[in-house]
């Protein structure tokens, strides 16, 4: 991570938590020993990343520094080691899209020209500040590739034509749904199910007619009762 570099801080707003982020730190604080609180930096650097509107300036890096007690360069040693901090601004929309091998094969290369072409450059706002868009290493959805993460949410096998639309999509003001952009369940093989697709398996009507479960074991012989031992 030694080649990202911090925002010039000439444009820095002041910033302070609100009530809301130290709500959301304490309750992290609190699955960390009393003389371990700095364990909390990294989600109470994620907590301030998105009240920053989702990146990190360096009076958010301080605030946190001074939330849990670590000298600021501590803080500001750990902030560029992950690529889930940003350290400049990003759009409304930001767009970390995976270049690792398994998306790359599924055609993350094509995905990255849709970017180009309808965002802008890379690790750059858009006009208007609605987009941006990062190219990063496996966000752990291979077999859905390719994929984009954009802002919270997974937007897994897409083509260069649903890509598009997820922007076209954005850009107007409606929500696209995340998820697999193929017929699939979750992460399940592409297409529709070929097991198990008897409707009757599902609606009940199977239980009714089972007077005993099938193969179950023989319940024990009964036994009597020899009544208190002398």
């Amino acid at each position: 991570m030694s080649g990202r570099r911090y925002h010039h801080p000439e444009s820095h707003d002041t910033f302070a938590l609100s009530e809301d982020s130290e709500r959301q730190i304490a309750w992290w604080e609190q699955k960390y020993p009393s003389d371990r609180r700095q364990s909390v930096v990294i989600p109470a650097l994620w907590i301030a990343q998105k009240q920053n509107g989702g990146w990190l300036s360096e009076p958010t890096l301080r605030a946190v520094a001074d939330r849990v007690g670590m000298a600021y360069i501590r803080v500001y040693e750990v902030a560029p080691f992950y690529t889930m901090f940003n350290l400049e601004p990003v759009g409304r929309w930001h767009f970390q899209l995976c270049g690792t091998t398994p998306c790359m094969l599924r055609g993350a290369e094509q995905l990255k020209s849709v970017c180009e072409r309808k965002i802008g450059p890379k690790g750059k706002v858009s006009p208007g500040g609605q987009f941006s868009w990062v190219e990063v290493e496996c966000l752990g959805a291979c077999v859905n590739a390719p994929m984009i993460q954009i802002n919270d949410y997974y937007f897994e096998d897409l083509t260069p034509e649903t890509l598009e639309q997820v922007i076209e999509d954005f850009a107007a003001g409606r929500s696209p749904r995340p998820g697999p952009y193929v017929t699939r369940q979750t992460s399940a093989p592409a297409g529709p199910a070929v097991t198990l697709t008897d409707p009757a398996l599902y609606d009940g009507s199977r239980a009714e007619k089972l007077s005993a479960i099938p193969n179950a074991p023989a319940p024990p012989p009964a036994t009597a009762d020899a009544g208190p031992s002398s």
